[in-house]
């Protein structure tokens, strides 16, 4: 119902008939906000319309939508008291990025396999469901899963660790399986239409860069590959915003062996994926089941690492 509603309200806008607001809302295009924000050439592109006529209807969005030019710093910092976050069941781990995982954010968790990185994410697709009175966003959680590691009976396994009912945690958990890179950047208009039925506050891409490194091979295709990569981050970006949900992405390692100093693994994805996530976190194996996770990238908050462990309850101190 409220989709309808808001198909009408597009409707509204100038330049905007019946069939272009259904075009725009099988995009995804469902309020002012995402028109708003769209790049005028893709919104030509799915309204099969000029790029002259998309960047009135985008002006026109942004009238209603109140997108406002600049801000003083402290009613940029009052928008930021109001941001969620999620925890990810260590308070060691929450403290290291600043009490959870933000929305309206990208988060990203890199490592090698068995690091703990679709653990966290269970947690946090159980974790966002918390109601609000006691520290949780009382929302769903949207999987989009690359590799196939999305395990239902984990997620009922942390929900019945935590007093909650098992099947209704499984139920506010929305997965799709991404087949190839191409499906996954689909897949982002099909998360954009689930969040106007549900209230989504989570976004799960596990992994974020599995697909285009398996399908884009030798350094002729990087270029093209960077590009598509670019686009999808850019989609989870705007999702974040539009929705105010947190986004977690997993990301894989490659070995550099000319490196003489330090860690020889760095992140798949190279300056597209580092410059796009707002916090990075590589996560890597210690002794005894620990895992060490190591603040890497963050605007706000200095570097610095947390100890936690991956149980049958979930992730914990």
């Amino acid at each position: 119902m409220a989709a309808a509603h808001m198909a009408d309200q597009i409707e509204s806008l100038p330049g905007v008939g019946k069939a272009t607001a259904e075009k725009l809302k099988d995009a995804g295009y469902t309020d002012f906000m995402a028109l708003a924000v769209a790049s005028p050439a893709e919104l030509g592109d799915i309204c099969e319309i000029g790029e002259q006529s998309a960047i009135k209807i985008i002006q026109a969005a942004r009238q209603k939508a109140d997108v406002g030019g600049f801000l003083s710093g402290t009613e940029v910092f009052e928008k930021r008291q109001n941001i969620g976050r999620v925890s990810t069941g260590s308070k060691a781990l929450d403290e290291l990025i600043g009490g959870g995982v933000e929305t309206q954010a990208i988060t990203e968790f890199f490592g090698e396999f068995g690091s703990g990185k679709s653990q966290i994410c269970f947690q946090l697709g159980v974790n966002v469901q918390i109601p609000a009175e006691k520290g949780g966003l009382d929302g769903d959680a949207l999987f989009i899963d690359t590799e196939s590691t999305f395990r239902p009976e984990r997620i009922v396994q942390i929900a019945e660790a935590m007093d909650m009912d098992g099947k209704e945690a499984l139920s506010r958990c929305h997965v799709a399986r991404a087949y190839n890179s191409h499906h996954q950047i689909l897949l982002m208009d099909k998360a954009n239409e689930l969040a106007q039925e549900h209230p989504v506050r989570l976004l799960v891409v596990d992994s974020l860069t599995a697909h285009f490194r398996a399908e884009y091979l030798g350094r002729g295709t990087l270029a093209d590959r960077q590009q598509k990569l670019n686009k999808f981050i850019h989609q989870l970006q705007r999702f974040a915003d539009v929705h105010d949900a947190a986004v977690a992405v997993t990301n894989q390692v490659h070995s550099k062996p000319d490196t003489f100093f330090g860690d020889p693994t760095k992140p798949v994805g190279g300056h597209v994926v580092a410059h796009a996530s707002n916090m990075r976190l590589y996560l890597r194996k210690s002794k005894g089941g620990k895992r060490i996770a190591r603040l890497i990238d963050s605007p706000n908050l200095p570097e610095g690492e947390a100890v936690f462990g991956v149980t049958e309850e979930g992730v914990r101190d």
